[in-house]
């Protein structure tokens, strides 16, 4: 129960970026600091987020979308990171 609170907190971040409520880097500083969330899921969530993350984090630098770091992209990528974490969970 308590993942997948957080996975629907982290849902809502997504949604504050995009309505532009929330910075890139207090969505990032956010997923990051997550620690129980991550420890219960297999390492290679932590791998993917972070690579996920340091994308939106360099495409935050640029004024337009670039084709490399589409924040469209990394956020609806984002948002699959949390459907297969909330189905990895559920099987545990």
């Amino acid at each position: 129960m308590q993942h997948e609170v957080t996975l629907s907190a982290l849902r809502n971040t997504l949604q504050d970026l995009r309505q532009k409520r929330m910075s890139i880097a207090t969505l990032c500083q956010t997923w990051r600091s997550q620690q129980a969330l991550l420890a219960a899921l297999p390492p290679q969530y932590t791998t993917v987020m972070e690579d996920l993350l340091g994308r939106l984090e360099a495409g935050s630098l640029f004024t337009e979308e670039s084709c490399s770091f589409s924040q469209i992209d990394l956020l609806a990528t984002l948002d699959t990171w949390l459907d297969k974490a909330g189905t990895t969970l559920s099987r545990n």
